[in-house]
């Protein structure tokens, strides 16, 4: 399953410091629970302060269960060392189907 997750920031500074350090750091983290990341962007625009990634989660598992799994790790913990979680105001997750013309979508066997 994929899944478009939002990151809104306090500010253009912590947006900054949260894509390239802390954010960057948790790509290895999430290999080693089996989530993939596509892609992590970063909102253009005026005060945005918007982090976007899409990610994906093993076949049958429950993303909530892995994010909680994820976010109880040492190596999170390790990941945000540094980084006051209060500068981030807003997550948003929205699960993702894709179409049946989506070139992203799983492959049939």
């Amino acid at each position: 399953m994929l899944q478009l997750r939002i990151y809104t920031l306090r500010s253009a500074e912590a947006l900054h410091r949260y894509a390239t350090v802390h954010w960057a750091r948790h790509l290895a983290t999430f290999e080693g629970f089996g989530v993939t990341t596509h892609g992590v962007w970063t909102e253009r625009g005026a005060g945005a302060n918007r982090l976007v990634a899409v990610i994906g989660y093993p076949p049958a598992t429950d993303p909530e269960c892995v994010v909680r799994d994820v976010m109880a790790s040492p190596q999170f913990a390790t990941d945000m060392a540094g980084f006051d979680v209060d500068e981030i105001v807003d997550v948003q997750s929205i699960p993702l189907d894709p179409t049946s013309f989506s070139p992203n979508r799983p492959r049939e066997l």
